[in-house]
């Protein structure tokens, strides 16, 4: 694996872990949307994420 150069590593630093790899969000991993966030974020608030327990909202015909 390539070696990252200072500035790449200062872009990723928030994302990067102790073994120096970039690490995602547990929601974002598998996530085919481009906004994954960093592992170090604690509260995910993400748009496009629904869990399988999350309720549906219910449209209302009237």
């Amino acid at each position: 694996m390539p070696r990252m150069s200072k500035k790449r590593k200062q872009e990723l630093s928030f994302y990067l872990n102790d073994q120096g790899r970039v690490t995602y969000n547990e929601l974002c991993r598998k996530c085919q949307h481009g906004c994954t966030q960093s592992f170090r974020a604690v509260v995910v608030d993400c748009p496009r994420y629904l869990s399988k327990r999350a309720k549906k909202k219910e449209e209302h015909t009237e």
